[in-house]
């Protein structure tokens, strides 16, 4: 949520930053927020007034009953009730336009960063890295600082990616490959939960398992304390970090408890800290969870959510970090690090995309999305969201630190990414790693797995 500081100290670029993630109203959004404090503002006034008023009235009681005015001092009694009803009508004036300012705020996006690209589509994200394939022409761009708009993606770039392990004219998606070696049952899943729940048997849960294991274990080597909070949240929660009342759609609401299923353990990770005042020397913290994660996913379709594409519940290992403003940009390409060396490791062809404004998600500030290539299916298929949010989430939350400096109580950045989701992890894995002998395990993995192929 952003603060009414942010807004008065640079009301145009506010306004500015979230025309560029195309809020619509912004400018109407941000006066009317700027009115409402107005309303309070005049409220608190006029209540001032009326308290000095009626503590200088309530002095005098005193004095009269002394001096034996007993009809003047019962009339100041009176006076005095009739102030204290309308202070307490200032005071509802006052929880009406904080409220109404708080509902409005809550409806606003997080302003983005400059570096932020226009744009309104992800046609206009800027690819900024890539890895694991040898296309010389967009790494001699990236190289020389200058990032390629995917509207410009060069349509021979994914062409040098493919290694020749089997004829590209048999290689075979990964929901056939899930079939031929008894890896993972998508009709099951239709059978005792319905599409986008799959069940994993055999070689396929191992795989599962092993993934899980290594993101883990590669996340405490970088210094990440690993959580395991529950999977279902309250409201507050929800709201603290931005998935209410944004995305109440595509999150399971269990009705009768009033609790939603987590859509990533970005929630109930970030929201330990909420309501919390942390010592600076506490700072970065660096937590990680693995979790089950469930989205709706209302309205997807087509190849979109063939096979492992789009799912309603998956695994995946969540990264977060609490900072100081000063320090949190280097806090997130830390992360990006992470999630790179995580790809490289798995020898996975890969590419970094800024996101544009239009693109971006209602909270970040700054978001990298890490993409995949699908060898099998010819696409590109996103693994993680990598994000600094600034103060909004933390507002939100009041996750604030006390500075070390001169014990001043300010608001805390937030950032988390995924480190990794596994479905589109696995689709890639098996579509890219395919030979004759069977589906081959990369080098990093096969500890976890306990083999070098699934056969």
């Amino acid at each position: 949520m952003l603060t009414l500081k942010q807004i008065y100290d640079n009301q145009d670029r506010v306004i500015a930053g979230l025309e560029k993630k195309h809020f619509a109203g912004a400018r109407e959004a941000i006066a009317e927020v700027i009115a409402l404090d107005a309303t309070r503002k005049t409220a608190q006034q006029k209540k001032d007034a009326v308290a000095a008023e009626m503590n200088k009235i309530s002095k005098s009681i005193g004095m009269l009953m002394a001096q034996g005015k007993r009809e003047e001092a019962n009339a100041a009694k009176a006076q005095t009730g009739s102030l204290k009803e309308q202070i307490a009508l200032f005071d509802k004036e006052m929880a009406q336009a904080e409220e109404a300012q708080r509902n409005l705020l809550l409806t606003i996006p997080n302003v983005p960063y400059d570096i932020v690209p226009e744009g309104t589509g992800a046609e206009d994200n800027l690819a900024v890295r890539m890895g694991n394939w040898p296309n010389q022409a967009v790494l001699d761009s990236l190289a020389a600082g200058k990032p390629v708009a995917l509207r410009d993606w060069p349509a021979a770039a994914d062409e040098a990616i493919a290694v020749e392990r089997i004829a590209q004219s048999e290689k075979l998606p990964h929901w056939e490959l899930a079939k031929k070696y008894n890896l993972i049952d998508f009709d099951l899943g239709v059978k005792i939960s319905g599409a986008g729940f799959p069940v994993y048997i055999g070689q396929g849960a191992r795989l599962q398992r092993a993934l899980i294991n290594f993101f883990l274990a590669e996340a405490n080597k970088a210094g990440y304390t690993e959580i395991m909070p529950p999977t279902v949240v309250n409201q507050a929660s929800g709201y603290g970090t931005g998935q209410l009342p944004d995305k109440e759609g595509q999150m399971y609401h269990c009705e009768v408890d009033d609790l939603y299923l987590i859509p990533t353990a970005e929630v109930p990770v970030t929201n330990l800290y909420r309501d919390e005042i942390i010592d600076e020397a506490q700072l970065p913290i660096k937590n990680c969870a693995y979790t089950e994660c469930f989205r709706r996913e209302a309205g997807s379709y087509g190849k979109d959510v063939r096979g492992l594409n789009r799912l309603h519940e998956f695994s995946k290992i969540e990264i977060v970090r609490i900072d100081t403003p000063e320090h949190s940009d280097a806090s997130h390409h830390e992360m990006l690090d992470h999630v790179e060396g995580l790809l490289k490791k798995l020898e996975l062809p890969y590419r970094v995309l800024r996101l544009c404004g239009g693109d971006m998600s209602f909270t970040a500030a700054l978001c990298y999305d890490f993409e995949v290539y699908s060898e099998a299916q010819h696409r590109w298929l996103e693994v993680s969201s990598t994000s600094n949010f600034d103060t909004y989430q933390a507002n939100r939350l009041h996750c604030r630190y006390r500075r070390a400096e001169d014990k001043k109580v300010t608001l805390c950045h937030t950032l988390n990414g995924s480190a990794l989701a596994l479905p589109r992890i696995v689709a890639a894995l098996l579509e890219n790693n395919q030979t004759e002998e069977g589906i081959r395990i990369p080098a990093a993995l096969q500890p976890y797995f306990g083999a070098d192929m699934i056969r």
